[in-house]
């Protein structure tokens, strides 16, 4: 059969578009390193993880919303002393999950999410916030090779103890939440002990399992461009959000979205 120019403009157009949704789906299910990552399976479980300076409370917005939608949540209560001890807190809820699980993490807690996201269970890893190390990574230098977010200067310790003061608190962790909300937040601060900023992680889940990333754009406690540089190297679908690092309560809706999206919804 004879073809057209017109005929042959088209089929250019039509195989042109299959070629880029093709490179879209392939770019979409390989890791950072190239190594194929397959689809996470629907899950109905999520397990939500703590950081620094809060506890298991401050996911109270972002899970209201997913068991709106059904999903079955739970939010660790991360220990705050070392970081196997913390990883064993969050592998324990794991554990008790009935089937395919994502495990979300916000601010230090993603190097639990990065330790702990190989459990068999887990389906899919979000990072909001948060540190995503290699394994083996030294974050603390990883960290210093950007400029030292503002947040830094505000941690005392008392021993062995460390917490926020009250005006980094609420200047540079929870700055665009309302003065009130943020002080509430401050009152139920828990504080972290010094050896667990000395852990590192042994193995990188992100590595294996389907990722998604929320980067904070106004962030004053991790920079926002470590974030994205965290984010792109282990391939994860990443969105910004203007928002300080408490993107999980100032941008609720955000956030659990992005989990609904992790867990095939």
């Amino acid at each position: 059969m004879m073809m057209t120019r017109r005929n042959f403009s088209t089929a250019l157009i039509a195989g042109a578009a299959a070629s880029l949704i093709s490179t879209r789906a392939m770019a979409a299910s390989q890791s950072a390193s190239g190594a194929a990552i397959p689809a996470p399976a629907k899950a109905r479980n999520v397990v939500l993880v703590h950081g620094l300076f809060a506890d298991g409370s401050c996911w109270t917005e972002v899970i209201a919303r997913l068991q709106a939608k059904g999903l079955n949540c739970t939010a660790v209560q991360n220990p705050l002393t070392t970081l196997p001890e913390a990883v064993a807190s969050a592998q324990r809820v794991l554990d008790r999950q009935d089937g395919p699980t994502v495990l979300v993490g916000h601010s230090f807690s993603g190097m639990i999410v990065t330790e702990a996201g190989v459990h068999p269970k887990v389906s899919s890893l979000v990072y909001v916030a948060a540190r995503a190390p290699d394994a083996g990574e030294d974050y603390t230098a990883l960290a210093k090779t950007y400029p030292t977010p503002p947040a830094s200067a505000g941690i005392v310790f008392d021993g062995d103890e460390g917490r926020l003061t009250e005006e980094a608190f609420l200047r540079d962790f929870a700055g665009d939440l309302p003065r009130a909300k943020a002080e509430v937040l401050y009152a139920v601060q828990q504080p972290f002990q010094k050896a667990l900023l000395t852990g590192k992680t042994s193995q990188a889940a992100w590595r294996s399992k389907p990722s998604w990333y929320a980067v904070s754009t106004e962030d004053r406690t991790i920079n926002p461009d470590l974030e994205r540089f965290m984010a792109k190297r282990m391939g994860a679908k990443t969105i910004e959000v203007k928002a300080s690092h408490l993107a999980l309560i100032s941008h609720p809706d955000t956030i659990a979205q992005l989990i609904l999206e992790a867990a095939g919804y």
